[in-house]
């Protein structure tokens, strides 16, 4: 029996120890120790067998390590890089293609809304389109410094022409502008139809407007009035000659 009782305090001693080590290789065992045998948790041992999922954890890293010897990792791995790369320069060259067509019928519309001005989309000063893109706008040849120096219509213009512009670039069969002349003159308001029919051919605009200079330029007309105190709606073709 004494035996035997040194023996139990040797076992007792080695796994105080091997204890020990675990707590000291894994910080998360002091803090969820407590969940260790309790029902419901991920540390309920008598529906989770310890052993078994030792045994299909090795099963697994076994299966791992026969696929490994069969896959060059060195190589794969050159040619993701690869992928990667090519995957960057598409984008860059869609991003720039993108930047070139969008930027020219941005500065044409914005010279057709405002004529005698230029617009632009050109990257900060010392980076290029992959770090952004700034909008510059020009008087004559006179470049503002910042676009607060333009009035309300002017930035309503600029801000119609970009989304324009950006809208060119993949066109909708469908447009529907209400009243963006609301802010403008009736010379700029005019403008905006000769833009609409200039730079959008094949698409067709519903334009909801207050203002007469903005029908010269449609095909079809929708007038909407109170005859004898009741709403009616007029329609006018225009003619083959507008």
């Amino acid at each position: 029996m004494e035996n035997e009782v040194k023996r139990m305090e040797m076992e007792q001693k080695d796994c105080s120890l091997r204890v020990d080590k675990l707590l000291e290789k894994h910080g998360w065992i002091a803090s969820e120790k407590q969940l260790f045998g309790k029902n419901g948790t991920d540390y309920d041992f008598s529906s989770c067998d310890p052993y078994k999922s030792r045994q299909e954890l090795e099963k697994l890293q076994a299966e791992q390590s026969g696929l490994e010897k069969r896959v060059n990792k060195k190589n794969d791995k050159s040619k993701i890089k690869k992928v990667i790369e090519e995957l960057d320069e598409k984008k860059k060259e869609t991003l720039k293609v993108t930047w070139v067509k969008v930027n020219k019928d941005f500065g044409s519309i914005f010279s057709t809304l405002l004529p005698g001005t230029m617009a632009k989309l050109e990257p900060p000063e010392g980076c290029t389109f992959l770090d952004g893109l700034e909008v510059r706008v020009a008087f004559g040849t006179v470049w503002k410094q910042s676009l607060s120096e333009l009035s309300g219509g002017q930035r309503s213009l600029l801000a119609l022409s970009l989304i324009l512009a950006l809208l060119l670039f993949k066109p909708a069969p469908l447009y529907i502008l209400d009243e963006v002349d609301a802010a403008l003159d009736l010379s700029h308001t005019q403008n905006i139809g000769r833009m609409i029919k200039a730079h959008f051919p094949h698409s067709q605009f519903i334009v909801v407007s207050l203002k007469e200079g903005m029908f010269n330029n449609a095909n079809v007309l929708y007038r909407t009035k109170f005859v004898d105190g009741v709403s009616t709606v007029t329609r006018t073709v225009a003619s083959k000659q507008k």
